[in-house]
């Protein structure tokens, strides 16, 4: 072979080359197939990350509907006894299904209020959580109440754990305040 001929050989082969890249390039099979494999970890990721968030609010709801609902059957009694807070504990871990219950905390307080208005604890129970000491003080907002009355305190928390751990590691925290007034006496008393 010739340096010409071997240098017109590369030449085409040259051309060749950049023939097949054009076809190539104006070839339109498969390209659907390859814009869906290049877009469905996006789209599931999006998918996944909607669920997880719509738990996430769901779960955050039933904690505030948690608070709001042993606050409301305590303060509906003139007096509770063992039995009734505990059915008052087995309204509020129901009401938190069908997310795992081990994470829920649930303290009733009872708060009432001396002739100068110093709130303190007059009785309290806690559900997977220690109750608060009795005659202790409490910090309550300003204007709750007036001297010489009570109001029934909730307090409710959650650490709720994705069950997609991939998308939110670790534990998200939810907690809620609910404040009744006692709606059949002054005060609610508290027997065993």
């Amino acid at each position: 072979m010739t340096d010409r001929s071997a240098s017109t050989t590369k030449k085409m082969q040259g051309r060749g080359c950049i023939q097949l890249l054009c076809r190539y390039a104006s070839d339109y099979r498969g390209l659907a197939a390859v814009e869906f494999a290049l877009i469905l970890p996006l789209m599931l990721a999006f998918y996944l990350g909607g669920i997880e968030m719509t738990n996430m609010l769901v779960a955050n709801r039933r904690v505030t509907a948690v608070a709001y609902t042993a606050a409301d059957l305590t303060a509906q009694s003139a007096s509770l006894n063992d039995s009734d807070i505990a059915d008052i504990f087995a309204a509020s871990t129901t009401i938190l299904q069908p997310f795992d219950t081990a994470a829920l905390t649930v303290r009733i307080t009872s708060v009432v209020t001396n002739a100068s208005n110093v709130a303190r604890v007059a009785w309290s129970d806690g559900f997977q959580i220690a109750p608060r000491a009795v005659n202790s003080s409490v910090t309550l907002p300003a204007g709750l109440t007036t001297p010489g009355s009570s109001v029934v305190f909730v307090e409710t928390t959650y650490g709720y754990a994705s069950p997609i751990g991939e998308m939110i590691a670790g534990t998200v925290n939810f907690s809620e305040t609910a404040y009744l007034k006692p709606r059949r006496a002054v005060q609610i008393t508290r027997s065993n």
